[in-house]
């Protein structure tokens, strides 16, 4: 089982919409997927139209009063299931404070399900704090949303120095451009600056589409509702680089 995260420490950059065309595509190549909405916003338990509500809330789970998989949800997709958001998950650092070894409690919580998934992609906060350093403890690798823009990449800098900082295990990290608009001078610029400086940058770029904003109103995927498009392009060829990239094994194998 592979851990994938979206994660980045800015808001509004794009991960919820990443976490769930990737999960989708993912479960439509044949993998068994959970989708774990960390964030107490719900907008990815609201975009597969699950109630944002875990019995206990978030400290039930992290405290192991209540097993992950007994809050697991299913989806209007096959192959594709969901732990939900809970509004108690804003107070999850509180609950991991208390825990023992707070920072690689997550990867505690979710080795039980190996037999049971391929993949697990969290939904992250945006944030550092310890809920964060547990999840980069549990992942195998970060998928980091980037708005081209200056105050973006010194925020990418930020995280590599961060995750370069762990004692033992470190995630892979691949960030992609994300609200990419090719008209802004800027956007350009880092656009073809910036991959020729770091190994870590995907191929693929999200553009900045009204596109996918509808998926609120659809509730669904871009990649499900809107397969031909420019923005479900890019979406599969974000999963091909982040399955090689996480060595993911051909499903049907």
């Amino acid at each position: 089982m592979k851990v994938l995260a979206t994660y980045n420490i800015k808001g509004g950059v794009g991960k919820t919409a990443t976490a769930v065309n990737l999960g989708y595509l993912a479960a439509r190549d044949g993998y068994r997927l959970l989708l774990w909405d960390l964030d107490p916003q719900g907008a990815a338990s609201f975009l597969f139209r699950v109630k944002p509500r875990v019995k206990g809330g978030g400290e039930a789970l992290i405290r192991g009063r209540r097993p992950l998989d007994d809050a697991i949800k299913g989806t209007d997709f096959a192959g594709l299931d969901l732990l939900p958001a809970d509004f108690t998950y804003r107070n999850l650092d509180l609950a991991l404070d208390s825990a023992k070894q707070p920072a690689k409690r997550l990867a505690s919580l979710l080795a039980p399900l190996r037999g049971e998934y391929d993949i697990v992609v969290l939904d992250c906060p945006p944030s550092i704090s310890l809920l964060s350093e547990s999840v980069l403890h549990a992942a195998d690798l970060l998928l980091v949303p980037l708005i081209p823009t200056t105050l973006s990449v010194r925020t990418l800098d930020q995280l590599t120095e961060f995750v370069a900082g762990f004692n033992g295990h470190q995630p892979d990290i691949l960030a992609f451009f994300s609200m990419l608009d090719r008209r802004k001078r800027l956007h350009a610029q880092i656009l073809q600056e910036l991959p020729a400086q770091r190994p870590d940058i995907a191929t693929a770029a999200i553009p900045a589409l009204s596109l996918i904003e509808q998926m609120s109103v659809r509730r669904a995927p871009v990649a499900a509702f809107a397969p031909r498009t420019a923005a479900a392009r890019q979406y599969r060829e974000l999963w091909r680089e982040a399955r090689e990239r996480a060595r993911l094994p051909d499903p049907r194998a």
